[in-house]
């Protein structure tokens, strides 16, 4: 295998921190990138169009949605017949839009995108200030996962390294948005809610959207989406 390119896989929901990391990726680092969105039954699919959407328009190189059903394995409401919660204080639990391991099976998939495109990094948009807890958006689990790569890939055994890069990981929801406004993106492209409503309006009350708002609000600024509320 030849040295590993300057080359980005990035994760891309089509959702705000995604879609702010991809904008950081290519606008900020001048990193090539390529997008990797995920179909995994999830009860919002409508996130892939935004997906679609913000990788055109930030140029994206080549932008793919793999399929995986993890509808079949359950265990979140946002994969199988479970409400989402709404209007909810944080109870410093794992909540139910939890999805078993996540990020783990993402990231094993962009992994192996990124061998076979020789990439040298894989971004991620993940947080943990303004989030809900899941132990697949925390440090200590990328920094694992960097020297799983290591170990694991054909990439690590030959000595070449393939970063884990996390731009968002210690921001606040009002400065990611900042930043992505600062990269000029444009944020009524993309989506959030766990559980849009009919014509894929965001509810305005599950925890995705209430951080999303609320991060447009501390900025002094209102969120280009129309919401149901």
């Amino acid at each position: 295998m030849s040295s590993l390119s300057e080359t980005a896989i990035v994760l891309l929901s089509g959702g705000l921190d995604s879609s702010t990391a991809l904008a950081w990726a290519i606008k900020e680092r001048g990193w090539t990138c390529d997008t990797l969105a995920f179909d995994y039954g999830q009860r919002h699919r409508i996130e892939l169009k935004a997906s679609q959407r913000v990788a055109a328009e930030l140029g994206s190189r080549e932008h793919r949605v793999l399929h995986v059903d993890l509808g079949a394995i359950g265990g979140s409401a946002l994969t199988s017949d479970v409400d989402v919660p709404k209007d909810q204080q944080e109870t410093g639990t794992i909540p139910i839009t939890y999805v078993p391991a996540r990020n783990l099976i993402f990231l094993s998939m962009a992994a192996a995108f990124a061998e076979a495109k020789q990439a040298s990094r894989l971004v991620i948009g993940a947080n943990i200030v303004d989030y809900s807890g899941y132990p697949d958006c925390r440090p200590e689990f990328f920094s694992s996962f960097a020297r799983t790569l290591k170990l694991g890939t054909r990439a690590g055994i030959e000595g070449h390294d393939m970063h884990v890069e996390t731009p968002l990981i210690n921001l606040k929801k009002s400065e990611i948005i900042a930043l992505g406004l600062k990269l000029g993106l444009d944020y009524s492209l993309t989506h959030s809610c766990y559980d849009p409503m009919t014509g894929g309006l965001p509810c305005g009350h599950c925890d995705s959207c209430l951080y999303r708002q609320q991060g447009f609000a501390d900025l002094g600024l209102r969120d280009p989406l129309p919401y149901t509320a």
